[in-house]
């Protein structure tokens, strides 16, 4: 197995325990925009491992991004860490995080899933019922549509920013646009609910969110984090926006610090 690329921040010499970061799509370990550069203060007192998912940032590419292969790969990463480390997903990411975690729970210290794409948690709700039966209509993305095309319809298409198409980014969405469907994903929660470490389960209000891409993906991604938390027995902690580790960096990165303590 090719080794994935981790950014390492560590400002203290490792103080305290390792944590590893996993990203969701459209973006890499340390991006600014959707990335995990907003906790970039955490790495005062824990050595921080960013992983860029294969086809993504630095790490090398695949035909295809998987959900398993990026559990692998994780699992690759903690067994690494002296006494595991402290664990970090968000979106697809913290999907990732979810089976990593499930495969190996004792190279894990803390489970933290921001918006997990745990869509398997919440089938029967209404909102995530209504999101399957969508991309199940869905003919899927033409190969005449660029990975800039993509991007566009993907932030201004739905109300938001579009950030700048550096071949960087437009390598993340390419690899976006090919990856595996999250919910082809089935986790399993009894490993993560009967876990001995603690699990911190992060979710926007979405309540300034633009329509479209708060019914299309916030109202499913809420109701996934509500049933994971329950399933789990973890805290659920709400925060406003709908990126809540790059909108509302201090109150993420507090209850990190909490949680690492």
């Amino acid at each position: 197995m090719a080794d994935v690329h981790c950014t390492v921040w560590d400002e203290t010499g490792a103080a305290g325990a390792t944590a590893v970061l996993v990203h969701s799509i459209f973006t890499w370990g340390d991006d600014d925009a959707y990335g995990f550069a907003a906790q970039r203060p955490l790495a005062g007192r824990h050595r921080l491992l960013l992983m860029d998912r294969r086809g993504y940032g630095r790490s090398p590419g695949t035909g295809r991004s998987d959900f398993d292969t990026d559990a692998a790969d994780l699992v690759e990463v903690l067994a690494r860490q002296d006494g595991g480390a402290h664990l970090v997903g968000h979106g697809n990411g913290g999907l990732a995080a979810m089976l990593a975690a499930g495969q190996r729970p004792d190279l894990v210290r803390s489970l933290t899933l921001i918006q997990p794409s745990a869509f398997s948690a919440a089938p029967d709700h209404p909102v995530v019922r209504d999101m399957l039966r969508r991309v199940a209509d869905s003919a899927g993305v033409p190969d005449s549509v660029t990975p800039e095309q993509y991007l566009r319809a993907s932030t201004e298409g739905l109300g938001l920013p579009m950030p700048e198409p550096t071949g960087k980014r437009l390598r993340a969405v390419a690899t976006s646009m090919r990856e595996r469907p999250v919910w082809e994903a089935r986790v399993e929660l009894e490993p993560l609910r009967d876990a001995p470490w603690p699990t911190l389960v992060i979710c926007g209000t979405w309540q300034d969110a633009p329509e479209l891409y708060r019914r299309y993906a916030g109202e499913p991604l809420i109701a996934c984090a509500e049933a994971v938390a329950r399933a789990v027995g973890a805290r659920l902690l709400r925060v406003d926006g709908y990126y809540p580790h790059t909108q509302q960096p201090g109150a993420v990165n507090a209850a990190l610090r909490a949680l690492w303590g």
